[in-house]
């Protein structure tokens, strides 16, 4: 059965950021996830953790100034120092909270641009290497163009081969469902495929990014799927409640912590 992680970026905004920690766990998640934990203090959400016997399934390293649009750093050139602060950022947070996975972002950037992709890849290198010698992974996940144009990390086949080709054993796919489907389709193919290759998966119903219980993907054949492909790994729920949270979870009733 899918380990499945509540992401409280997306879920129970309902309450206050550090109160969707309790809500979550009074909903039957055992695991969450979210973008972001920095404008927390990260005691208090290892305190939140704890208290709610949650597991902190991931979250993203730092991604510049996201309120003036920045959707990562690492493959921007000239911003080397800033992304290496950044991931000693991430550790400290990943060391609170317990997390054993961090998610790198691209950003808005041409990784068809050679010398963006060399930047890419030095950054990825410095970055694993550092996840490593805490015991972490990290992961890369392609995200489609019409959640965020211009990301440049916009395929999974891409992906693949950066995993491939650096051949870290720490650094592995970030699988987002919804993503993929919105990319290429194909999910379950690219799922037979690319889970071996895969830290994480992510989940949300395409094209409204609302509950995985409708809609053009067949999700209970998809968790049967990951069942018999035997993977062992989280599923965020990274999607928006269509009617509030709670009102929204019927989908979960059979995967609620007991």
């Amino acid at each position: 059965m899918p380990n499945f992680a509540a992401n409280l970026s997306m879920m129970f905004t309902e309450h206050a950021f550090l109160d969707r920690f309790a809500a979550a766990a009074d909903q039957g998640f055992a695991a969450v996830e979210y973008l972001f934990p920095y404008d927390h203090n990260a005691g208090e959400i290892a305190q939140r953790l704890q208290k709610n016997q949650l597991t902190q399934a991931l979250f993203n390293m730092p991604p510049g100034n996201w309120a003036k649009g920045e959707r990562g750093i690492a493959g921007l050139l000239g911003r080397e120092a800033e992304f290496r602060e950044g991931v000693a950022t991430a550790l400290r947070y990943a060391e609170a909270t317990g997390v054993k996975r961090l998610h790198m972002m691209a950003g808005l950037v041409d990784l068809k641009n050679s010398q963006a992709m060399a930047c890419y890849r030095a950054n990825l290198a410095y970055a694993a290497e550092a996840l490593a010698a805490k015991g972490l992974d990290l992961l890369l996940e392609p995200i489609n163009g019409r959640n965020m144009p211009g990301y440049g990390l916009n395929s999974f086949d891409l992906a693949a081969s950066i995993i491939s080709e650096m051949a870290l054993p720490n650094v592995k796919l970030q699988f987002d469902i919804y993503h993929c489907q919105i990319i290429h389709g194909d999910v379950t193919m690219r799922l037979r495929t690319m889970l071996p290759i895969s830290g994480h998966v992510q989940i949300a119903s395409v094209p409204s990014r609302h509950e995985p219980s409708d809609e053009e993907l067949n999700y209970a054949f998809l968790f049967n799927e990951l069942d018999r492909l035997g993977y062992q790994g989280f599923v965020g729920c990274e999607y928006n409640p269509k009617a509030g949270t709670v009102e929204g979870l019927g989908w979960f009733a059979p995967y609620r912590r007991k």
